[in-house]
């Protein structure tokens, strides 16, 4: 098998290999409210997620088309650079998978790419594509938790004043039916976004293995990237899930529902314009803003404020990540 075979192959297995720990790492953000409520046995849950962030990573292509031709200049990049891009990817997703904190997956490869490849020549930031990661990470990245708290604060007032002459216990029955149909649409929706993120490295890598090929997704790679990504959501991810169900905040059915719709409404109309936004930050915030309806102290801020550390850290330390992996491979292989 030649050289330039054997690197691409270990580029799409590492690629998968994320999306699987993306699947894991990731699935509070479909489930975490779901089970934390009750509404749903967490076995049954991480199968209901896991289904149907395979169904949604199969439809659309248009965010991927973000991370593999929009953010770089891949006539300046190699599959080595593409390597140490997930690698480090990777690295990060353990670490703070480890510690239970909902960071961003998407920021992880979308750090890692951008250090890659500002390491990877002497031409450093002139590889990326500076106006499409403003426009495409760097606003959706302060928008998206923004929108997170003020709709989901505004849904769940709505719902507050809709509902309050309702018995709690018919309250807490209707929107535990409710709540499985939210967190179905929430998960649809991360596949839809997330699991396209690996394809969009994977298709920059067939690329670069087959210079002069225009950039596109074929099915196997939508495919390989659903079934990794709905595998890894079927094996759960128990640390994150408790952060994000009762750390954080005790929530009830009907706000659990409240933070799913808006997190769903959210991600999807991303998806659909193709900007690769944190699933783990929308959601996140989308139950904070719920939690602040009953009462700021409702929120426990000594957990968001690890989290909020966690999410500010992930660009800037993934970035060095695969830049350090990338300065290795230039200076010693």
């Amino acid at each position: 098998m030649e050289p330039a075979l054997i690197l691409l192959v270990a580029v799409v297995a590492l690629t998968l290999v994320f999306d699987f720990i993306n699947g894991f790492h990731d699935t509070a953000n479909a489930i975490a409210t779901v089970v934390s409520t009750r509404a749903l046995k967490p076995l049954t849950a991480v199968v209901y997620a896991g289904l149907l962030n395979f169904a949604g990573a199969m439809v659309g292509t248009e965010v991927a088309a973000t991370i593999g031709k929009g953010l770089v200049n891949a006539a300046a990049i190699s599959l080595h650079t593409v390597l140490c891009t997930v690698a480090a990817a990777i690295i990060w997703n353990l670490i703070t998978w480890y510690k239970g904190l909902p960071t961003s997956s998407s920021h992880a490869i979308i750090g890692s790419l951008l250090g890659a490849t500002f390491f990877s020549s002497a031409a450093g930031g002139d590889n990326i594509i500076w106006p499409a990661l403003v426009q495409k990470v760097l606003i959706p990245m302060v928008a998206s938790p923004v929108l997170g708290l003020s709709i989901g604060f505004a849904i769940m007032v709505l719902l507050t004043w809709m509902i309050y002459k309702l018995h709690p216990a018919f309250i807490n029955r209707l929107f535990g039916r409710l709540q499985i149909v939210s967190a179905g649409f929430m998960a649809l929706n991360h596949g839809r976004n997330d699991a396209q993120k690996s394809m969009g490295i994977i298709a920059l890598a067939l690329v670069l293995a087959h210079p002069g090929q225009s950039f596109d997704v074929p099915l196997w790679v939508k495919a390989s990237c659903a079934v990794a990504m709905g595998c890894g959501t079927m094996t759960g991810g128990w640390r994150i899930i408790r952060t994000l169900g009762s750390k954080m905040i005790k929530l009830q059915t009907v706000q659990g529902f409240a933070a799913e719709t808006t997190a769903s409404l959210i991600i999807g109309g991303a998806s659909h314009f193709g900007i690769p936004v944190s699933t783990t930050h929308v959601i996140t915030t989308s139950i904070m803003g719920v939690g602040a309806t009953s009462r700021l102290s409702a929120v426990r801020w000594g957990v968001v404020g690890n989290i909020v550390w966690a999410w500010v850290l992930t660009i800037p330390l993934t970035f060095l990540f695969a830049g350090g992996l990338m300065l290795v491979y230039r200076n010693f292989l």
